[in-house]
């Protein structure tokens, strides 16, 4: 087995390891974090009803840093923040943080931190 699948398999592990404790509720909804080489994507889900409630990314237009790169630590922030204010838009205060996985630093700790910033309570 190859490096890279070992470290996919571990990956899985971790993320399924966590959504076994972290279960989002129509009351306090699971922020989920994803992220690959290019972008970043953050969901808002219900997991008891199974809908995405709202979803921000760095494949929208006005999300991206001053020169348009979307793998950074700022659009990942301002991913987070546009997650925040969305969800305040539509009464969503709480949320539990699922980081599927990834370490929580780097870009996944920006998006948190943005969250944080948009209004929402981690």
């Amino acid at each position: 087995m190859s490096v890279e699948r070992n470290r996919q398999l571990a990956r899985r592990k971790r993320q399924l390891r966590i959504r076994r404790k972290v279960q989002g509720t129509a009351q306090r909804p699971r922020l989920c974090v994803t992220k690959t080489a290019q972008h970043m994507y953050a969901q808002v889900i219900d997991d008891t009803a199974g809908h995405t409630l709202i979803a921000a990314s760095t494949r929208e237009g006005n999300v991206s840093d001053e020169q348009g790169r979307t793998a950074t630590v700022q659009a990942a922030k301002k991913v987070g923040e546009t997650i925040g204010r969305r969800a305040v838009e539509q009464g969503i205060s709480d949320v539990v943080f699922d980081r599927a996985g990834w370490p929580y630093h780097g870009r996944v700790k920006a998006v948190a931190d943005g969250a944080r910033e948009g209004g929402l309570s981690l």
